[in-house]
């Protein structure tokens, strides 16, 4: 078992194992891998160019598709997406496309490869409120079309979920810099601890503004609230990243949730010395939304994983779960409860039409004809990946409304 919470939970590929790896592909005409990337980032391409030893061609590819490419290959469900259409599953298992975009990421950062150009600020100033993934694709996708932009982040740091949501292990904070550091070397301007509401006085200083705030809040139950022993996950793994791993985790922990975010809190207690960890689902095992690389990582930590059950009292730190399907109940007492329930944004004082925390939007464009939005705030997929996608397409959306080509 793994101890060390700073340390990425899975080792990378040497240039053997990566070229063992690429040889496996059957280097498919139309290749299903590349069209079930929401990012484009071609998979088939890159890894066609790693095959026959092409690795700066591979990151070209790579890193002009996506602008977060080392990110993604970290953190991106690709057995959900291009590992499920690997052709290679119908002969014996889907080519590890993540790791080997990681080898080509990591190549590409070890040569110090600029791939990304700067762009010419020749277009028109535009405003990108918040740095999540949404944030970052859309700001280098404009600049690369010749936008002035800039980027406002009411953090400290850029990154959002990205920086204080996924955990040191999956996602190390220097490779996260560095993404960003490409992209301010684009000529992108950020600037953080500046937190906006109120967009009027934006509105005449830039042509267009993009909403990409992302949903960073946790959601909570009204069982919980007011209860001392209760936290919120978000809240958690914030801390845990804001000091590096150095806090004092309870002896005890049950997480209520079984997504990504409550695998991700369950596994970091782990690795920081909580004895016992339980997470309590109401998906039964066959609907878990967690990724399998996820719930990995916290079977191999000792993390135990009840499912089928949601919490219908809370009495301090013990909590009461019925079975959603079977007449079964059981209760459960822990030093810390900790929620991991879905997420929500923070919408107020910006002035678009939104609902359940999802602005209205028609081609990323909302009512005011100025204002655009992506990533966790517009309806789709909440998935890092899908964020890429969502900044790429609203940055061309702003392109087009500004009199640009498509």
């Amino acid at each position: 078992m793994k101890k060390d919470y700073r340390q990425e939970y899975e080792l990378p590929f040497t240039p053997l194992t990566v070229m063992h790896e690429a040889a496996r592909c059957l280097l498919c005409y139309d290749a299903p891998c590349s069209k079930a990337c929401p990012a484009q980032t071609d998979p088939a391409k890159f890894i066609r160019s790693v095959r026959f030893r092409n690795f700066k061609g591979a990151a070209e590819t790579v890193r002009k598709n996506n602008a977060l490419a080392a990110v993604c290959a970290r953190v991106c469900p690709t057995e959900k997406l291009c590992r499920q259409g690997c052709s290679r599953s119908g002969i014996d298992r889907p080519i590890e496309i993540g790791k080997i975009q990681r080898y080509v990421t990591d190549f590409e950062d070890a040569c110090g490869m600029k791939i990304l150009e700067k762009g010419s600020k020749n277009s028109g100033k535009v405003a990108i409120i918040g740095s999540g993934p949404a944030g970052l694709q859309a700001a280098a996708t404009l600049t690369e079309l010749g936008y002035d932009v800039t980027v406002f982040e009411k953090n400290e740091k850029c990154g959002g979920w990205l920086r204080y949501g996924i955990p040191e292990y999956r996602l190390p904070s220097p490779v996260l810099d560095k993404e960003i550091n490409r992209i301010a070397q684009m000529g992108v301007t950020f600037v953080t601890k500046r937190e906006i509401k109120d967009l009027q006085p934006l509105k005449s200083e830039f042509k267009a503004i993009l909403l990409a705030t992302g949903a960073s809040y946790g959601r909570t139950l009204p069982l919980f609230e007011n209860n001392k022993y209760a936290e919120l996950a978000v809240d958690v793994l914030a801390k845990i990243k804001d000091k590096n791993g150095k806090i004092s985790v309870p002896e005890s922990v049950l997480i209520i949730g079984g997504g990504d975010v409550a695998m991700d809190v369950a596994t970091s207690l782990k690795l920081l010395g909580s004895r016992s960890v339980t997470v309590v689902a109401r998906e039964q095992a066959f609907e878990f939304p967690a990724s399998s690389e996820e719930l990995k990582a916290a079977r191999e930590n000792c993390v135990s994983i009840i499912d089928g059950y949601t919490p219908v009292s809370a009495d301090g730190n013990k909590v009461t779960f019925k079975h959603v399907a079977l007449d079964a109940g059981l209760t459960i007492k822990a030093d810390k409860i900790i929620l991991a329930i879905g997420q929500r944004a923070d919408l107020e004082g910006f002035g678009v039409k939104a609902e359940n925390g999802i602005v209205h939007t028609v081609g990323y464009q909302t009512d005011d004809k100025q204002i655009f939005a992506a990533g966790d705030i517009v309806d789709g997929d909440k998935l890092v990946v899908s964020a890429i996608k969502y900044g790429k397409e609203a940055a061309h959306a702003i392109h087009a409304y500004l009199g640009g080509k498509q």
